[in-house]
């Protein structure tokens, strides 16, 4: 096996994600919560000790660490396989195989959502924590893969504070839940009415329910339609021909009807802000052809977006997230390097230890055999602690000739100069 930096116990990832495989195949591979123990025992009897199983709708991997012998991708590929009721050989081709710093570097990216098909979800972050903690509660954690978890989770915090990567909305129903909190500040203090029955009026909807709209109201031209809906949304229904009365009461009001006629006039929303003393309401047009009168734009205290206006302020998202993901990256790489540095820096201890004990011997065994007397002490440390250096290198020297020992010998050489500093650099005391 090529030596690495990650020589034993080295990461590994195998998965699919939006860019290597279809939804169909993920959907096939996809790992329930409840399935989780399952799926993890199966890679415990399969040899691996350390192991998370990550399923989301933009990827399905194991993050694990290969405990020698690099067999890690093959127990991984056909526990895959085995969950979703696939031969091997289907799935071939659509996983990908990350191994050492290549796998560190995607663990980090993946945190600070980087490699998600919208970059800077906000929830990835949870979703890999939470799969964290369900790789913890099934004993599949060891310290390997905890100090890579906890390194990334360190660069994903660093990646929010330090961007605005997930501050602005990147699509129509994101784009306007930050702008009814713009409007109302914290959503679990408002009312809201669903007029219609449209996809979009509903995924809306469904989003400010998410984030905390404390009441939801549906109303139908056709009252079936309004029970369906708010059966789907658990929301209230109320009787079409109360709108007047239901405008009044919300704070945020979506059309989504489509019924090539004016559903909200002018004069109805004028009529509902003087009811509400002008406590300020917004509206989204969220139906084709529209359903809310243009003459409402004019009217003080009503704050109407159409889905032109909701798509303006998502694509304005879309292009400051890709503005402040070089920024992300930059953090990324900076902290994927600092922690491989540190692995390695782990890794020189032991040599280190049992250099000290070797000084600290040699010196115990001069001391005794020189007594109180300074000089001769020191010269038979030197002496003592040069001899096997020195016995090395001049075999190595002496065994040059061939191009392999040439290279082997001035390798040697470079090493004991920049070892003890000897070409002039400055020396620090450790």
């Amino acid at each position: 096996m090529e030596e690495t930096l990650f020589s034993t116990e080295r990461p590994v990832i195998v998965g699919a994600n939006h860019k290597s495989s279809g939804l169909m195949l993920r959907d096939r591979l996809f790992v329930e919560d409840g399935a989780v123990p399952e799926f993890l025992d199966r890679l415990r009897q399969a040899g691996l000790t350390q192991a998370l199983v990550l399923s989301t709708c933009d990827r399905v991997e194991v993050q694990a660490i290969d405990p020698g012998g690099g067999e890690a991708p093959d127990l991984i590929a056909r526990a895959l396989a085995d969950h979703a009721e696939m031969a091997p050989g289907e799935i071939d081709g659509q996983l990908y195989t990350l191994w050492d710093d290549v796998a560190v570097r995607h663990v980090f990216t993946v945190a600070a959502s980087l490699d998600s098909q919208i970059v800077g979800e906000p929830q990835v972050l949870g979703q890999v924590k939470a799969c964290h903690r369900l790789a913890r509660d099934a004993g599949m954690t060891g310290s390997a893969l905890e100090a890579i978890l906890q390194a990334a989770y360190s660069a994903a915090k660093r990646v929010r504070n330090e961007t605005a990567i997930g501050e602005r909305p990147v699509s129509i129903s994101a784009a306007a839940v930050q702008i009814a909190r713009e409007v109302h500040g914290d959503l679990d203090r408002c009312t809201a009415l669903l007029i219609g029955a449209g996809d979009m009026g509903e995924m809306v909807a469904r989003d400010l329910i998410s984030a905390g709209l404390s009441q939801l109201t549906v109303t139908h031209p056709t009252e079936k339609r309004a029970e369906g809906v708010a059966r789907a949304l658990d929301a209230h229904v109320a009787a079409y021909d109360t709108l007047s009365v239901l405008l009044a009461e919300a704070d945020i009001v979506l059309a989504a009807v489509g019924r090539r006629r004016h559903l909200l006039t002018g004069d109805m929303v004028t009529a509902a802000l003087g009811t509400r003393r002008q406590k300020p309401v917004f509206i989204i047009d969220a139906a084709i052809p529209g359903d809310v009168e243009p003459a409402v734009n004019r009217i003080d205290a009503a704050f109407l977006y159409d889905l032109g206006d909701l798509e303006g302020v998502a694509m304005g998202g879309r292009a400051d997230r890709e503005a402040e993901a070089q920024a992300a990256w930059r953090i990324i790489d900076a902290e994927v390097e600092d922690f491989l540095r540190g692995r390695a820096e782990r890794g020189a201890v032991p040599a280190l230890n049992l250099l000290r004990d070797h000084f600290e011997d040699s010196r115990a065994e001069v001391l005794a055999s020189a007594g109180h007397d300074a000089d001769e002490a020191t010269r038979l440390l030197v002496n003592r602690l040069l001899h096997v250096p020195s016995q090395v290198l001049k075999e190595q020297a002496a065994g040059q000739g061939r191009e392999q020992e040439e290279a082997e010998w001035r390798t040697m050489e470079r090493m004991v100069r920049r070892l003890f500093r000897l070409d002039g650099e400055d020396t620090e005391e450790t």
